[in-house]
């Protein structure tokens, strides 16, 4: 093995983009165990022996020779014949994470790049020159093919890069002028060890399993704010009750909850009502919120291994062996993206019942949360959206990891499909956002009718920050611009942050 392992390198999602950053810089100064690799791969040239994709064609043309000159044509045209990508372009922030986990997997000296075209990449990373890359292609083995062929065009003078909003795409060629750069001659196995590789679903997985350890715990604060508003019970978040049922996840969210509940003059008020039981969306906010928490962090352990991992092939190794195998099949992280999705569309589906809830008129509450309705229709349509995400999410979550079709005339034949695991992943992630963002205006405005009655410290706080930038409705308005401002609170983490300043540290 070689001297620079992945256990020396280890990038954690929790920490991922200052790890990320950090390597990116380490391997500015250091790249021996990459080039030590380069070695073998210049030296097997030279021995007579037939190496896949080295010196053959790839998939079914692996029994074709290539020799001389053509070793150089042949990883270009690989490059070009592999760049037929379709739909929308990938988002510029996981692009990015995309060549960045390619530099990192390359530099580990399992795959044999040429310094070159290894450093080429690396400055389009310092200099954030990040490709445009179609999102739709790949069948998540094999590597994602088409994906990382669009994300090495540039390399060679083709394709696009992002401009520095991400909402234009502008020529390879003129952006390499600018840079007084000229396109590149990939070598011998450069343009293989570039497009074998996992970079679009781990890329992908890594950015929406980073977010959502801010978005669960979100999760947990909307919660408790509609157990607030609604005068649910404290009984069964009891820490006892979590004992003996030892669920990990369990255990965190009825812990959140309860520092969150501190000092509530709301749940004294009803303390002793005589209510014996709420709603399962209620009640049971630990054992789902918390089944979605494992269920999140075992994706999470899948996807920090692979981001650690190397799954090029060939793969060099410092003994001289050249030895192909499958460490580019995305099956371990196809499982673990239908995993995620089901585990966030939960969040999604409790949400959207606990909105129902609080329009219900219970306990006090107006209908629909105003108080004149009829000429008003308040918080009834909000609901409808968030009722139509929490069903489009059913169909995301149809798991892509069970289908596979044959492909290179049957020499792949059987493949993970990864990649739309990752793709509706991110789908299914950001229809929650809105459906937290629903309850979350829903929950304040019941919360409202509570006065002069004082929830939990955190969910005070939560409540104060919100009313900062959304007033209160007393008739019907327009609902888009306080669900898009509950939103943007949402995805920038504001909420969460001014939580925990109150309440303490938050799980």
């Amino acid at each position: 093995m070689n001297s620079n392992t992945f256990e020396l390198n280890q990038i954690r999602l929790s920490n991922l983009y200052e790890e990320l950053d950090s390597r990116m810089a380490n391997l500015r100064q250091n790249l021996s165990a990459a080039l030590d690799a380069r070695q073998i791969v210049d030296s097997a040239l030279s021995d007579g022996s037939a190496y896949y994709g080295i010196n053959t064609g790839f998939g079914i043309l692996a029994n074709k020779r290539v020799s001389g000159d053509a070793l150089k044509q042949l990883q270009r045209n690989l490059i070009l014949s592999h760049s037929v990508g379709v739909g929308d372009p990938v988002p510029k922030d996981i692009s990015r994470l995309m060549l960045q986990l390619k530099i990192h997997t390359l530099a580990q000296g399992y795959s044999g790049i040429s310094e070159i075209t290894l450093r080429r990449l690396m400055y389009f990373e310092e200099h954030d020159l990040i490709p445009v890359i179609p999102s739709k292609g790949s069948l998540g083995a094999s590597g994602d093919l088409a994906p990382l062929s669009h994300m090495s065009l540039p390399l060679i003078g083709f394709g696009h890069f992002w401009d520095e909003s991400g909402e234009k795409h502008l020529p390879a060629e003129v952006i390499l002028k600018q840079h007084q750069l000229e396109p590149i001659e990939l070598q011998a196995k450069d343009g293989l060890s570039l497009i074998n590789g996992t970079q679009l679903m781990s890329g992908y997985g890594a950015y929406v399993l980073y977010k959502s350890r801010q978005l669960l715990t979100l999760a947990d604060i909307v919660a408790t704010i509609s157990l607030e508003a609604l005068q649910g019970s404290i009984t069964p978040f009891d820490e006892r009750i979590h004992l003996i049922r030892p669920h990990k996840g369990q255990q965190l969210v009825a812990s959140n909850v309860r520092k969150l509940l501190a000092r509530s003059e709301i749940l004294e008020s009803h303390r002793n009502c005589g209510k014996v039981q709420d709603p399962y969306c209620l009640r049971c906010v630990p054992q789902v919120h918390g089944a979605a928490r494992d269920a999140i962090a075992h994706a999470s352990s899948v996807i920090e291994i692979e981001i650690n991992s190397v799954n090029d092939n060939p793969l060099v190794f410092s003994n001289g062996d050249i030895l192909s195998g499958g460490n580019f099949h995305g099956q371990p992280l196809a499982f673990a993206m239908d995993y995620a999705a089901l585990a966030l569309a939960e969040i999604g589906s409790i949400s959207e019942r606990r909105t129902y809830l609080l329009l219900e008129g219970h306990d006090g509450l107006p209908k629909l949360l105003m108080q004149e309705t009829g000429i008003n229709s308040g918080f009834m349509i909000p609901q409808y959206t968030a009722a139509s995400l929490v069903s489009e999410n059913k169909i995301l979550c149809h798991p892509a990891s069970i289908d596979s079709i044959p492909s290179s005339l049957g020499q792949e034949d059987h493949v993970s499909m990864g990649s739309i695991s990752a793709i509706k992943l991110l789908k299914v992630y950001q229809n929650i956002e809105h459906i937290l963002s629903i309850e979350l205006l829903s929950a304040v405005q019941a919360l409202d009718f509570r006065k002069p009655l004082k929830p939990g410290e955190g969910v005070q706080a939560a409540h104060d920050l919100i009313r900062d930038k959304i007033p209160h409705a007393s008739e019907d308005t327009y609902f888009k611009e306080y669900m898009d401002k509950a939103l943007e609170m949402v995805q920038t983490g504001v909420i969460t942050k001014k939580v925990i300043q109150k309440s303490g540290e938050l799980h």
